[in-house]
């Protein structure tokens, strides 16, 4: 019977229903179905790749000035690279010896990994020792040196917290980790992300590199695009706020005559006392100028036991 399906027409139905469909929406014809990678599940997308790039920048720039000024030299921190890839590779790339420690992501409650050249810690430790900075041949540290250097590994995480802030993630430092401490941090087949920072100082040239498994940051990351693309709106309560902040602020104030030109003889026989003859009509106005933009004219008044300013016609602004 035409018409009639039956189990040898297997296709019959599925094509049907798709001719529905496609008849149904029009766009859904233009696209054509992809299969899905699960070797990709977990990866960073572009534009969370974006979103980590704008807050690494902030961080970045935190630590140059937070550490130069700490130290009391040039130290220059750039973003240099931010890259997926799985931890045995991050493993790899590990210099020997090094300087590992882990931190601890709240409050997801997963761990990554901070590395910085030994080739800068030297320097470091010098200056905070009261040298110049001067970069020594690159062996591992001391236990005073360690310890030194913690303190500019703490200093390293409170820039990270401040930077991850607005989307509620927060770092905080764990231990110097050895090397099979850290080969037992995650599995070898781990995707994370890596991000390097290129760092600059008078005397040495370096490394901090971030170790983060993507896994735990892709909520995060999608709390962080989402905040970027809501439209903000300030409330009338938070507006109400910042008027009243803004009364609060000062600014300058000057009442002054406008720029006058006095003769040399006048000027060279003032003595306490001396009456200058000023070459302005009797009832010429001041001008009040408030953060060096004029607001008006205005006279000299007495307020009680203070000095005022009596404002003369409209404001300037």
């Amino acid at each position: 019977m035409a018409g009639k399906v039956t189990q040898a027409d297997p296709e019959v139905p599925l094509a049907a229903a798709r001719s529905s469909s496609l008849r149904t929406s029009a766009s859904d014809a233009d696209e054509a179905p992809e299969l899905y990678n699960f070797s990709r599940a977990g990866q960073i997308s572009h534009e969370q790749m974006r979103a980590i790039g704008t807050v690494n920048d902030l961080f970045a720039r935190n630590l140059m000035h937070t550490l130069g000024a700490w130290l009391r030299t040039h130290f220059q921190v750039k973003l240099a690279a931010g890259k997926q890839m799985s931890y045995a590779e991050f493993l790899s790339r590990l210099k020997e010896p090094t300087y590992v420690c882990s931190v601890r992501m709240e409050p997801l409650g997963a761990l990554g990994l901070l590395e910085l050249d030994l080739s800068l810690a030297s320097p470091i430790v010098d200056l905070l020792l009261g040298g110049v900075g001067r970069a020594m041949t690159s062996r591992d540290l001391t236990d005073i040196e360690e310890a030194i250097l913690t303190s500019v590994v703490e200093m390293i995480v409170r820039e990270l917290n401040s930077a991850w802030q607005p989307v509620g993630l927060r770092f905080t430092f764990g231990k110097r980790e050895t090397a099979a401490q850290v080969a037992r941090m995650m599995p070898s087949g781990e995707k994370t992300m890596c991000v390097c920072f290129e760092v600059n100082m008078p005397e040495a040239q370096g490394v901090l590199n971030l170790c983060l498994p993507t896994v735990v940051l892709n909520t995060i990351l999608r709390q962080l695009i989402a905040d970027r693309e809501r439209p903000r709106r300030r409330s009338e309560q938070a507006e109400v706020r910042i008027r009243e902040l803004m009364g609060e602020a000062n600014f300058g104030a000057v009442l002054q005559f406008p720029p006058l030109r006095l003769r040399a003889r006048e000027l060279a026989g003032i003595v306490p006392g001396t009456i200058l003859r000023l070459p302005l009509p009797r009832h010429s106005a001041a001008e009040l100028r408030v953060g060096g933009i004029s607001l008006g004219k205005a006279r000299p008044v007495r307020v009680g036991e203070h000095r005022g300013a009596q404002m003369q016609g409209e404001r300037a602004i």
